[in-house]
C-alpha cells in the first residue's frame, strides 16, 4: 500500500482543508443544507399551486390586480419577474398592460351580463335577451353561445393561456373566470383542460421551472433560485442537466454534449470506417471491400473496377496492369480526403474508448459499495478496531464524483481541441500549448482517482488495527487530493480554455465538492429568488402621475453576487460553521 501516495501531489498538507468539506457523506448532506440553504427546489402537483401563488401574490400586491390580470401579465413575460419589473421601469404600468393585452377598467362590471333586456350580438347578427350576452374586461360584449364556441375552440387548438377577444383588432385578454364558467355548461372535460394549461404555464413557460425529464415520469418539476447553468438532482434520485434536461455531464458544455451523444448514438463513425476501407462500386454506388492482393476488384453487380482509383475497367489483366487502364498519375484530393478520414476516425477511437472505460468503471465500482458494506460489517464486529467507518463511505462518494467528471472531460476534450466548434478560436500553436496543459490535469486527476480505486480493493476486512488507520490515512488523503485536482482542472476549462474565448460561448456547470445539489420540497409561500438580491426602486406610472414602490432585483439570472459571468465563478466558500469533522486526519484533529 506504499504506492498509493507516491509522487508529490499526493501528500496531504494544511492547506488543503478546504478540500475536506467534500468528504460529507449523505447524512451530513442535510446538515450543510441546512445552514447553507438550497438553490433548487422540487415542486410538486400538490405544491404546484402554492409556488404560482407567490409569484401572483407579488404581482397583484405591487400593481393592485386582480388574479387573472396578474396571471396574464405573467404568462405573457414567462413568469420572469424580473422582465417584468424592468419593463415597469423603462416604459410604465400603462405599456406594461397593453403589450401583455391586459385591460383594467374601473367602471366596467368585467364578465357581467347587459342590463338590458335584448342586445344585438355582432358575431351571428341575432338579438338575444341581455342575461345571454357577456362583456368583457375591454368593453366589448357577445351572447354567450358565440364565447363558448369561441373559447372551445382556442382550447382544443391549446391557445387556451391566452385566449384574446373576438372583437376586431382587439388583443385584450378574456377573463379566465369568464371562460371556465362558460365552457363548463356545455364541456365540463374542456374546462378541467383549460385549468390544468393554466397551472402548467408555471412550468411550460417559466425559464427557472422545468419537469424532470425521469421516465417514467415522476411527476415532480426543479424550480431554481439563482442561475440556471446547474445540475440538480431531483428527490426521485434523478440527476439531470438543468439546461439541456440530459443528463448530468459537467465538464461538457450541452453543445459539446449533444454532440457527443449524437457522434455515439447514429453512423458516423461507420461512415467513416466505410470511407478508409472501402471504394463505391461506379456501376451500382455500393461499398466494396477488397479482400484479395489484386487491384483489380469485382463487384457483386459485376462490375469490374481499379482498387487504386475507382475507375471502372474490364476483366483482362497482366501481372503488371489492368488492360487498357492506367491510373498512375497522383490525384492529391483523394489521398488527403481518404487520409483525413482515416485520422478523424483514430482520433475519435482514442477519446471514445478512454470516456467509455471510465464510465464502465463508474458502473464496476457502483456495485462495489455492497461488497465494501459487508467488510465494514465485519471490521465493526471486531472490538479492538475503532466503530468510525464514515471515511469508507466518504472516499467511495469522492471516487463516484470524481471519476464521472474524468469520464466526462474526454468527449470535451475532443471538441475542445478538435475542429468541430472552436477552429477560429485559436491558433494551431495556442491550441497545442492548452491541450498540454489540460492534458497535464487529466493525466494527474486520473492517476489519484486510480490509486483512490485500488485501495478500495484491498481486503482490509481482514486487517489489524494498525493496517486499518494506515488505510483510513491513506484514502483521506487520496479523497483530499482528488478533490483538490478536480477543481484545478475545471479552474483550467473556465479560466484557461473557455474564458478567452471571444465568438463562441460554452459555459459548463461549475464544480461541487459535496457533489449534485439534491432539490428539496418546496415550502409554500418562501422564495429564496423573491427575497434575494432585491433593490427598492421608485417608478412613476406616467398613467395618472402617482408613484409606486417597485422592489426590483438587481441582478440578472446570469451572474452571481460578484457580477461574475456563469463562465468566470467565484469560489464560495461554503464552510460547515461549527460542525467537526470526524474525516480529518488525527494531527489535524489533535490540533484543532
Amino acid at each position: 500500500m506504499e504506492d498509493y501516495l507516491s509522487g508529490d501531489e499526493d501528500i496531504y498538507s494544511s492547506d488543503q482543508e478546504d478540500s475536506l468539506e467534500g468528504l460529507e457523506n449523505e447524512e451530513s448532506d442535510s446538515r450543510w443544507a441546512s445552514s447553507t440553504g438550497n438553490s433548487c427546489k422540487v415542486i410538486t402537483r400538490e405544491s404546484l399551486l402554492a409556488a404560482q401563488r407567490e409569484e401572483l401574490r407579488r404581482v397583484m400586491d405591487l400593481l393592485s390586480l386582480k388574479e387573472h390580470h396578474a396571471r396574464t401579465l405573467l404568462i405573457h413575460y414567462r413568469w420572469d419577474l424580473e422582465r417584468l419589473f424592468a419593463v415597469l421601469v423603462e416604459k410604465g404600468k400603462a405599456c406594461l398592460f397593453a403589450e401583455a393585452g391586459v385591460t383594467v377598467l374601473e367602471e366596467v362590471n368585467f364578465g357581467s351580463s347587459v342590463s338590458s333586456l335584448t342586445a344585438m350580438c355582432n358575431i351571428c347578427i341575432e338579438e338575444v335577451a341581455g342575461s345571454d350576452v357577456t362583456k368583457m374586461d375591454c368593453g366589448h360584449c357577445f351572447c354567450n353561445e358565440c364565447w363558448t364556441e369561441h373559447f372551445i375552440v382556442k382550447i382544443k387548438e391549446g391557445q387556451s393561456k391566452r385566449i384574446r377577444c373576438m372583437a376586431h383588432k382587439c388583443f385584450a385578454i378574456c377573463d379566465e373566470a369568464v371562460i371556465r364558467k362558460l365552457v363548463s355548461k356545455r364541456h365540463p372535460d374542456l374546462a378541467e383542460k383549460f385549468d390544468r394549461f393554466l397551472h402548467e404555464s408555471y412550468i411550460e413557460d417559466n425559464k427557472m421551472v422545468k419537469w424532470c425529464p425521469s421516465t417514467p415520469h415522476c411527476g415532480n418539476a426543479i424550480r431554481l433560485e439563482t442561475d440556471d447553468l446547474c445540475e440538480v438532482e431531483c428527490s426521485c434520485g434523478l440527476q439531470f442537466c438543468f439546461s439541456c434536461l440530459s443528463e448530468a455531464h459537467s465538464p461538457c458544455s450541452c453543445l459539446m454534449w449533444e454532440l457527443w451523444t449524437k457522434k455515439c448514438r447514429d453512423e458516423s463513425e461507420t461512415v467513416n470506417w466505410i470511407t478508409v476501407h472501402t471504394k463505391p462500386c461506379p456501376k451500382c454506388h455500393k461499398p466494396v471491400e477488397k479482400n484479395g492482393g489484386c487491384n483489380l476488384v469485382s463487384c457483386i453487380c459485376g462490375q469490374a473496377f481499379c482498387w487504386l482509383c475507382g475507375g471502372a475497367t474490364g476483366r483482362d489483366h497482366t501481372w503488371s496492369h489492368i488492360t487498357g487502364h492506367s491510373c498512375g498519375r497522383y490525384k492529391e484530393d483523394q489521398e488527403k480526403k481518404a487520409e483525413r478520414a482515416k485520422r478523424d476516425l483514430y482520433r475519435y477511437m482514442h477519446y471514445h474508448n478512454r470516456y467509455k472505460a471510465h464510465t464502465d468503471s463508474s458502473t464496476q465500482e457502483s456495485r462495489l459499495r455492497d461488497t465494501i458494506k459487508e467488510k465494514v460489517a465485519i471490521l465493526e464486529a471486531k472490538e479492538s478496531i475503532a466503530k468510525d467507518f464514515s471515511w469508507i463511505t466518504n472516499g467511495l462518494y469522492r471516487l463516484s464524483r470524481s471519476r464521472r467528471a474524468l469520464s466526462f472531460s474526454y468527449p470535451f476534450a475532443y471538441y475542445m481541441f478538435g475542429d468541430d466548434l472552436f477552429k477560429d478560436e485559436m491558433t494551431k500553436e495556442e491550441r497545442e500549448i492548452k491541450q498540454h496543459l489540460f492534458e497535464d490535469q487529466q493525466q494527474q486527476l486520473e492517476a489519484n482517482i486510480e490509486k483512490l480505486s485500488k485501495a478500495f480493493e484491498e481486503p482490509f476486512d481482514d486487517f489489524k488495527a494498525e493496517e486499518i488507520a494506515e488505510m483510513r490515512m491513506q484514502v483521506i488523503n487520496l479523497s483530499v487530493v482528488t478533490d483538490t485536482l478536480c477543481k484545478k482542472m475545471y479552474e483550467c476549462i473556465e479560466t484557461d480554455l473557455l474564458g478567452p474565448l471571444k465568438f463562441s460561448c460554452a459555459n459548463i456547470a461549475p464544480y461541487k465538492s459535496k457533489g449534485i445539489e439534491r432539490a428539496t420540497e418546496l415550502n409554500g409561500g418562501q422564495s429564496t429568488k423573491a427575497n434575494n438580491n432585491i433593490t427598492c426602486q421608485k417608478a412613476h406610472d406616467q398613467t395618472n402621475g402617482g408613484s409606486i414602490e417597485l422592489v426590483q432585483p438587481s441582478g440578472s439570472g446570469t451572474s452571481d453576487d460578484s457580477g461574475c459571468s456563469s463562465r468566470k465563478r467565484r469560489r464560495i466558500d461554503n464552510s460547515g460553521g461549527g460542525f467537526f469533522d470526524l474525516n480529518l486526519p488525527a494531527e489535524l484533529i489533535d490540533r484543532n
